[in-house]
């Protein structure tokens, strides 16, 4: 390879490496960003529990037993560069979705899911940012439950720990009591019971289907963060090998015109 090829090449890796680490501090960014709202939503998933345990402590437990066939939410990655965080989340599904309608997440999941023979009755690409991700979440539930009305929802999706992706499944309707304590006396309301239990209900499935998008955006985010880290490294590790290639290549052409020079001048005596 000659000089001006390898320094072609060079310029081209380190063009490469400003666009991986541009990548990488987006999405460390957009991970950061999306933890921070993930402590809110719960704390007020967790409010809206409590204030459901109260609308509902003067009546025995009537959760709705739907029997609806169920459905699945699953969260895949939307864009690539994640390795393999789609197939991780479809491994995780396991059987469940056999008697369910899937209801899948994330463009390239999408794509991994037509691979496995899996259909998905409903599907949609995954925002690009955390703050449209409540907003996402109505559509969910309305592509959800325009099918059949109410009916049994779980979601799976992966979330980051210690470094890598690990699947969640959660069951989101009908609702688990969200305080085992027992409840004080019964509130003033201006609702009749049912209905303000139905409507705190159905703001708290909202806000766990939220925490399950959020779960799902920094765990896609991440992947991609330690994806584009390794990518780094291997530049890195390239543009070390090819620079002292150029360096070698650069020494020997200097040594041949000194040789040429020099055997040019004994030539001319």
């Amino acid at each position: 390879m000659s000089e001006a090829d390898l320094g072609s090449r060079i310029d081209g890796i380190r063009q490469l490496g400003g666009v991986v680490r541009a990548m990488t501090g987006i999405a460390g960014a957009r991970a950061r960003t999306a933890r921070a709202q993930i402590a809110a939503v719960e704390d007020y998933a967790e409010m809206l529990g409590e204030a459901l345990a109260l609308a509902t402590a003067e009546r025995p437990d009537d959760r709705a037993k739907s029997t609806a066939r169920p459905a699945v939410v699953v969260f895949c990655a939307e864009q690539g560069f994640v390795g393999g965080f789609s197939e991780r989340v479809l491994d995780g599904v396991g059987e469940e979705v056999a008697g369910a309608d899937l209801v899948l997440i994330g463009s390239r999941g999408a794509a991994v899911a037509a691979d496995r023979g899996l259909a998905p009755v409903w599907s949609a690409a995954m925002p690009s940012r955390s703050a449209s991700l409540p907003k996402f979440a109505d559509r969910v539930l309305e592509a959800v439950f325009a099918r059949s009305g109410l009916c049994p929802v779980s979601v799976v999706h992966a979330t980051w720990k210690h470094g890598q992706p690990s699947v969640e499944r959660r069951a989101l309707y009908p609702l688990a009591p969200a305080v085992d304590a027992p409840a004080p006396a019964s509130p003033l309301r201006n609702l009749p019971g049912a209905d303000l239990a139905a409507a705190l209900g159905l703001d708290r499935l909202h806000a766990l289907m939220t925490r399950a998008a959020l779960h799902a955006f920094v765990a896609e985010n991440e992947a991609r963060t330690a994806a584009m880290s390794a990518a780094s490294r291997q530049i890195e590790e390239e543009l070390e090998v090819l620079e002292a290639l150029a360096r070698r290549v650069r020494q020997e052409a200097i040594t041949a015109e000194i040789i040429e020079i020099a055997a040019g001048a004994m030539v001319g005596r």
